[in-house]
């Protein structure tokens, strides 16, 4: 339901998003092309969000890799702490609201935009 909800505000707000149901489908995804950004599932089947992005920041060379958020309900200041030393760039709690949302998009450097009139 997350996921559903997540994309629908990306949407509405301009952009464009793929998913990927675990760790796995997310290196495979980086494999096949650039991201900006990754809203990273802290708890993801298979393979976690930690583990992902562990294996992203050994993977990849610092210029391709995305900026990475931690999704998650864990909302204590230690996970939050946990998560930057893992290599995440910052953290939404879920539910995600728009207003956190917006605010990691715009501290997000990106390629490609939405149109102004998306911006709230």
């Amino acid at each position: 339901m997350n996921q559903k909800v997540a994309l629908r505000m990306l949407e509405r707000l301009g952009y464009r998003a793929d998913v990927a149901a675990n760790g796995f489908e997310t290196l495979e995804a980086l494999r096949r092309q650039d991201y900006d950004l990754i809203l990273m599932d802290v708890l993801m089947p298979e393979m976690d969000g930690e583990q992902a992005t562990l294996a992203i920041r050994e993977q990849w060379p610092a210029e391709r890799q995305p900026r990475i958020i931690a999704l998650t309900a864990n909302v204590l200041s230690e996970d939050r702490e946990r998560y930057l030393a893992l290599g995440m760039d910052d953290y939404l709690a879920k539910p995600i609201r728009v207003s956190e949302l917006c605010r990691v998009l715009n501290e997000s450097p990106t390629r490609i935009h939405p149109p102004p009139e998306f911006w709230p």
